[in-house]
């Protein structure tokens, strides 16, 4: 099987790519709603706790998410995060790949979205350790659990797309003067 252009590995990957991404923006709206109703609900739901935390004298699981819903939309603006993050990450490798089926790798276009997808990986490396430092301050008993090693794999990877950005730029620098040579 070849590995550019069309029925190439690169269109398979861009057949994943295009389903991810219907995946990710449906879990995001998702999430996006289901918080919104929380927020909606969360009023009427106070209103009827008792002195006890029980719903109209009901003992209810419902009052255990109202006393920790600072911690519940903190968790809930992380995952829109981290959801949107992903979007830009799989939209850029999508205008990608969709030259690699064109035979067209070397454009200059892929340089600046391949920096984009760096910048956007060190967007999650951030975000996770913000969440990590998040939890420790919502749920204290619960920090001698987290691990806050730093991801070595996750930063490698960064640079490798940083240097794939500078080689594709390379790539396109060299094409653009074998067009000029006659």
């Amino acid at each position: 099987m070849r590995t550019l252009g069309p029925g190439s590995i690169a269109s398979l990957l861009k057949i994943a790519q295009d389903v991810a991404y219907a995946v990710l923006w449906a879990s995001l709206v998702l999430v996006v709603f289901a918080t919104a109703a929380g927020l909606l609900a969360l009023p009427f739901l106070t209103g009827r706790l008792d002195g006890h935390g029980n719903i109209d004298g009901h003992a209810s699981d419902i009052s255990a998410l109202v006393a920790h819903w600072p911690t519940l939309l903190g968790a809930a603006v992380s995952i829109v995060a981290y959801l949107a993050v992903l979007l830009i990450i799989i939209f850029r490798l999508r205008q990608v790949f969709a030259t690699l089926i064109l035979g067209d790798p070397f454009r200059p276009e892929n340089v600046g979205r391949l920096r984009i997808v760096g910048l956007a990986l060190i967007a999650l490396e951030l975000v996770g350790y913000v969440v990590r430092l998040a939890l420790v301050w919502a749920i204290p008993e619960r920090s001698k659990h987290l691990d806050f090693t730093v991801n070595l794999s996750g930063w490698f990877a960064i640079l490798v797309v940083f240097v794939l950005a500078e080689v594709f730029r390379e790539g396109a620098r060299l094409r653009r003067d074998a067009e000029l040579t006659i």
